[in-house]
C-alpha cells in the first residue's frame, strides 16, 4: 500500500509553466505504475499522463501532448510533471495515482489516489 501527497501546483498565466510532485511513501513504490488526472469545475475527470514501473512507458493524454513531461525518481518515490505552455483549459485539480501493474488511462484503474493540487492558469 502508497500513500500519495500531490505538491506544486499555484495560479500561474498562460504561457507559464509548473512542475507538479507526486511523493509517495509506504512499501514497494517501484511496483506501482502512476498516473496523473485532473478535473474541473462541472466536468469529468481527465486522464492527463501516465508513467510505468522502471519509465519506459509512458502515454499522454491528446490535450498535453508535447506540453507536459512525465517523469519519475523511484530513488526519492517521487513522480514529477512537468507542464509546459500552460493555457487556461488547463485549470483544475490534479491528482496522482498508482496501482501494480501497467500504467492505464482509466482511473478506474488506480487502487490508490492523493489528495490533488489545485492549478489554475489565468488568462
Amino acid at each position: 500500500q502508497v500513500q500519495l501527497v500531490e505538491s506544486g501546483g499555484g495560479l500561474v498565466q498562460t504561457g507559464d509553466s509548473l512542475r507538479l510532485s507526486c511523493a509517495a511513501s509506504g512499501r514497494g513504490f517501484t511496483h506501482y505504475s502512476v498516473g496523473w488526472f485532473r478535473q474541473a469545475p462541472g466536468k469529468e475527470r481527465e486522464f492527463v499522463a501516465a508513467i510505468s514501473r522502471n519509465e519506459v512507458q509512458t502515454y499522454y493524454g491528446d490535450s498535453v501532448k508535447g506540453r507536459f513531461d512525465i517523469s519519475r525518481d523511484n530513488a526519492v518515490n517521487t513522480v514529477y510533471l512537468a507542464m509546459n505552455s500552460l493555457k487556461p483549459e488547463d485549470t483544475a485539480v490534479y491528482s496522482c495515482a498508482a496501482r501494480q501493474s501497467i500504467p492505464t488511462m482509466r482511473s478506474s484503474d488506480y487502487d490508490y489516489w492523493g489528495q490533488g493540487t489545485q492549478v489554475t492558469v489565468s488568462s
